[in-house]
């Protein structure tokens, strides 16, 4: 039996080879998919990016010109720091920015001579130092403990119980604080009907830093769980298995598994909270001013206030906020720095 060129031993043909395509063709067809401009530069105009993105484009435009009315254009008032401005030099406070004499550096300069200014600036650093070390701990706390709870109804309880404080007014958080631990409150009324002295925390100006502390604690700690109860849904429970796997107990697993899983949000949030170091708050410290005096509750927010606001000095609390605004700014881009050091993201990448 004689065999045909190309053929098998059984006679049969073998199945034709499919032709590979040449680079022009590969190349032809790579520019009809993908249009001019995005061959050469490597990535999607931004026509076709605009058209495939606009649903999401018109979502945020509402939330982005309201930042840019209410955060941005605020921005350029900044000019009345280095003027004496004075809203009555013309017929609206705007066009009275245009007939302001101007000072130059005048205002920061009596910002730095002015001893009230300094006792304010104290007493916000004091406060925020006070509130990292106590404070923002706690929410990591609370999510851990959450995370280990294993029945869903117990769960969706205490995260309930715990939210609720946030959505309190500052009027009534030191109104119940104040129930509870005032002159009149329930505690300083319990001990005086059993023979013993009762006492006021709330006009404590000693204690008044660990009082707003608490306050804060009590009324923001069960909100800012949120983000780490995120963090740790997204962690694989195929390393708890490995873990305990390998002879790891809960605290191990803890601090080798879920707290490696919380540091970019930790150091994401740690930042933010560096940043926001000079605005410990306002309406918590006006509304106890006057309880424990200012020389507690004073700090650089409640101070522009009172400058800018009652005093009518608006040129100075300006100068006073710029000052404000750039240190925080210098705060986050340090804090950021910090973290790109240990290796994490923080707010950008490098």
């Amino acid at each position: 039996m004689s065999l045909t060129a190309g053929s098998r031993p059984d006679g049969t043909r073998p199945p034709a080879a499919v032709e590979e395509p040449t680079a022009a063709v590969t190349a032809a067809v790579a520019r009809e998919r993908i249009p001019r401009r995005a061959s050469k530069a490597g990535k999607v105009p931004f026509r076709i990016r605009l058209r495939r993105d606009r649903t999401l484009i018109l979502m945020t435009l509402p939330v982005m010109v309201l930042l840019l009315l209410f955060n941005y254009v605020p921005l350029l008032g900044n000019v009345v720091a280095f003027q004496e401005y004075d809203p009555y030099i013309s017929s609206n406070g705007v066009t009275a920015i245009f007939h302001s004499p101007w000072v130059g550096v005048e205002q920061f300069s009596r910002m730095i001579d002015d001893p009230l200014f300094w006792s304010a600036a104290k007493n916000t650093i004091v406060l925020f130092v006070l509130q990292l070390v106590l404070f923002f701990p706690i929410p990591i706390a609370l999510a851990l403990l959450i995370n280990s709870v294993i029945r869903p109804r117990v769960r969706a309880v205490a995260q309930a119980i715990m939210y609720l404080p946030h959505f309190f007014s500052w009027v009534l958080v030191v109104t119940v604080f104040q129930q509870i631990f005032g002159g009149a409150g329930i505690i300083a009324q319990t001990l005086e009907d059993h023979g013993w002295t009762g006492f006021d925390l709330m006009t404590n100006a000693g204690l008044f830093k660990y009082l707003v502390t608490a306050q804060a604690v009590w009324k923001d700690s069960g909100w800012g769980i949120i983000v780490f109860l995120a963090a740790l849904a997204a962690v694989s429970t195929d390393l708890y298995e490995a873990a305990a796997m390998d002879g790891a107990g809960r605290w191990r697993r803890m601090w080798h598994v879920t707290l490696p899983a919380l540091r970019p949000v930790i150091a994401l949030l740690l930042v933010l909270r560096v940043g926001d170091a000079l605005s410990v708050g306002f309406e918590q410290f006006l509304l106890q001013r006057y309880a424990v005096g200012a020389g507690a509750s004073e700090v650089l927010d409640t101070y522009v206030w009172n400058m800018g606001i009652q005093n009518g000095d608006f040129s100075y609390a300006a100068a006073v906020g710029l000052v404000k605004g750039v240190i925080g700014i210098c705060l986050v881009l340090g804090a950021n720095k910090f973290a790109h050091l240990l290796g994490e993201q923080g707010v950008y990448q490098k």
